[in-house]
């Protein structure tokens, strides 16, 4: 595997890719249709030199992950809005727009990123320890309560998961979650970027979300095997104030487990490329056509492969590849 830099996400009948500063959202609309649309985003780890330290980036590297996210999610689903916006809008929705304007819009993503940090943190954080406390009467040991407590948290996100994973949009999107792993394993272990390869690569891949997530549910226990306080509000504070000690350092384990091929970081990457599992779904080529779209919106894939997989194709191998097929198609005319 030889690492290319891009990385992506699922959104709704679409995906986002990712590279460098540059992203594109690639989505199939209802008639059949795939738009794209380009930006740029500068990350907060370049704006700030502090911020791009280690330790630090990660917890900065999520931020930026969840507002690039909003934004490509809520331009997909401005293609599938139903026509409830023709319709007057409601008191709540004219004093949002009264108030704030032309930037009601970003209000209102602001608000929805808060609430759903302020609810992960309730559920994956503070609902376990609380859980976990019911058998401190039984359970003496600090070491069998937080390994008790990580199980927990980790039972909650698979049921969790399980559950959304009914709903039909949500099935849909762990699909495209996985046409966007299989396009990018497909370039990794250089294979032409085309429907055929990308359908047989692995829906796998070891910088996924998924497998973040649950590395900070297994450090979070080394962590709190260490961290030990008497009462359960300051259980509950240290759960709180240590979150972006426990992002830093699951990120710089992710990260390092991204770009090797070590045995050894196969092993660490191995349980979140099983929990993957639970995330990533089989495409249907349509599905992978739309990643494979977004991916040359944003990655010049050939250049990449010639770089990197020099003995398969040599310097200029699809500049003449290109222009055979050109010659092929005049003599066919």
């Amino acid at each position: 595997m030889k690492y290319s830099g891009i990385g992506g996400q699922a959104v709704l009948e679409g995906i986002m890719m990712k590279n460098k500063d540059n992203y594109a959202t690639a989505v199939r609309k209802p008639d059949g249709e795939i738009v794209v649309k380009k930006d740029t985003y500068v990350s907060m780890t370049e704006k700030v030199k502090f911020f791009s330290l280690p330790f630090v980036r990660g917890i900065f590297s999520f931020a930026d992950s969840m507002i690039l996210g909003m934004r490509s999610l809520t331009w997909s689903a401005s293609f599938f809005e139903d026509d409830e916006e023709d319709e007057e809008p409601g008191k709540f929705e004219k004093f949002l727009i009264d108030t704030f304007g032309e930037k009601v819009d970003n209000v209102v993503m602001s608000a929805v990123m808060v609430f759903s940090v302020f609810m992960a943190i309730a559920i994956f954080m503070v609902l376990p320890l609380l859980i976990a406390g019911i058998f401190r009467k039984f359970i003496h040991s600090e070491t069998a309560m937080a390994i008790l407590e990580g199980c927990i948290r980790i039972g909650i996100f698979i049921t969790y998961i399980k559950v959304i994973s009914r709903m039909d949009d949500i099935k849909r999107t762990f699909m495209y979650h996985g046409s966007e792993h299989k396009c990018i394993n497909c370039l990794e272990h250089g294979l032409v970027l085309n429907v055929e390869n990308v359908r047989k690569s692995s829906k796998e891949h070891k910088r996924c979300g998924t497998s973040f997530l649950l590395i900070v549910m297994v450090i979070s226990i080394l962590f709190f095997m260490v961290v030990r306080v008497d009462t359960i509000w300051l259980r509950i504070v240290s759960r709180i104030v240590l979150i972006p000690v426990i992002a830093g350092v699951s990120y710089e384990v992710l990260r390092l487990a991204g770009t090797s091929n070590s045995k050894i970081m196969d092993i660490v990457s191995r349980p979140g490329m099983w929990m993957q599992g639970l995330t990533t779904k089989e495409p249907d080529d349509s599905m992978i056509e739309v990643a494979i779209v977004a991916v040359e919106a944003v990655f010049d894939w050939k250049k990449y492969l010639e770089e990197n997989f020099p003995e398969q194709y040599p310097a200029g191998y699809f500049e003449r590849e290109d222009q055979t097929e050109k010659n092929a198609q005049e003599i066919t005319a």
